[in-house]
């Protein structure tokens, strides 16, 4: 090949099912570049990757440009159809793996996985150029037919689990409500040793009660937004909140005290579900606009509420459906509105349609 007409890689070689694969750095400047995503309307089995999800670009660009002193983007996977070789610095041991991968220009790089990325980048640029000296790395496979490129994607993506949204939650650092749900989770009186903070589903086995994306959803339906501008002060409110709630919820005392096991709880009560908690999120945070001062005095009636699943008459087509707990916004609506009855709030006039709605015994969407 001629030197001129070839795009230079410094790459590592490695060895993968008996065939060379090579991984180099490159500048983000040149991923829109030379990179192709096959994004033309064929049928699925004419194609290497799956159709361009658009609507996930806007958000992965923003995460590069809002964090841009601690971004992390994984490399990228191509295939290179073309004229390549590989010029190691040495004959033996390590020199051989480190060299230099000439790919002729007239070559085309297909991007197997990471196109999401691929096109974010993209966007990114365009917006901050001072991006484009910055670098990711990429995996080289090469002579990849079609069919080889399928197979590539369904085996890259065979093993890829989506980490639970508590997992998630645990170590997003950037997020505030999720420090403030972390906080409320570890500290509070009502929370402390009985929240799962990895998985988002409880075996019936669990000892735990609650889960971290619960106690997230409700935390955040109290501030009435996900984004918080003071961690401390919104944790403290938060923490505030739920441990007046938590004494007029006995069982969820005696699960801390080994006086009841925390299947017993979740089996036979709705109110460590995560659609009670956002509902007490919910009219907690109205209760606590309209009473600054006297909102503790307004939640004695929850001692008075019955959370037992058994008793249909108060929670079948609320927070329950065939005596199933759901957690539909309909539901979430009408669980909502019983808390607000107690504590002797109004409803909106979205939740009161809901409410007349249902006492007719109508399904209004």
């Amino acid at each position: 090949m001629d030197a001129s007409f070839e795009y230079v890689f410094p790459s590592i070689r490695g060895v993968q099912a008996g065939r060379e694969y090579y991984v180099s750095m490159c500048p983000l400047r040149l991923i829109p570049k030379i990179f192709l995503f096959d994004e033309e309307e064929l049928v699925p089995e004419l194609r290497a990757q799956r159709t361009l999800n658009h609507s996930r670009i806007p958000e992965m660009t923003r995460y590069l440009l809002e964090n841009r002193e601690d971004y992390v983007f994984s490399a990228l996977t191509a295939s290179i159809d073309g004229d390549v070789r590989f010029n190691a610095v040495g004959d033996e041991g390590e020199a051989n793996r480190l060299g230099a991968l000439h790919v002729d220009m007239q070559s085309r790089f297909i991007v197997n996985d990471g196109q999401h990325r691929r096109k974010a980048v993209e966007e990114a640029l365009k917006q901050d150029p001072t991006l484009a000296d910055e670098t990711i790395a990429v995996v080289f496979f090469l002579d990849r037919n079609l069919e080889r490129c399928q197979q590539m994607f369904a085996d890259l993506n065979r093993y890829a689990v989506k980490p639970s949204r508590s997992l998630g939650l645990l170590y997003d650092h950037r997020n505030n409500m999720a420090k403030v749900a972390k906080h409320v989770a570890m500290e509070s009186d009502a929370f402390k040793d009985v929240v799962e903070m990895e998985k988002t589903t409880l075996s019936a086995r669990s000892r735990k009660l609650f889960t971290l994306s619960a106690i997230y959803s409700a935390c955040s339906s109290l501030q009435g937004t996900e984004n918080v501008d003071s961690v401390e002060s919104a944790a403290a409110a938060c923490q505030a909140y739920w441990d007046e709630i938590a004494k007029y919820i006995p069982e969820w005392h005696y699960v801390r005290q080994s006086k009841m096991s925390a299947g017993e709880v979740r089996r036979d009560f709705i109110h460590s579900h995560s659609i009670v908690l956002q509902a007490l999120g919910t009219a907690g945070r109205k209760l606590l606009a309209e009473h600054p001062n006297g909102w503790r005095e307004r939640l004695k009636p929850l001692k008075d509420v019955d959370w037992a699943r058994s008793n249909g008459y108060l929670w079948e087509g609320r927070a329950m459906i065939g005596g199933r707990v759901q957690k539909g916004s309909h539901n979430v609506t009408l669980t909502t509105n019983l808390i607000k009855n107690r504590f002797g709030l109004d409803l909106s006039p979205e939740e009161a349609r809901a409410e007349a709605a249902f006492q007719r015994g109508d399904y209004v969407d």
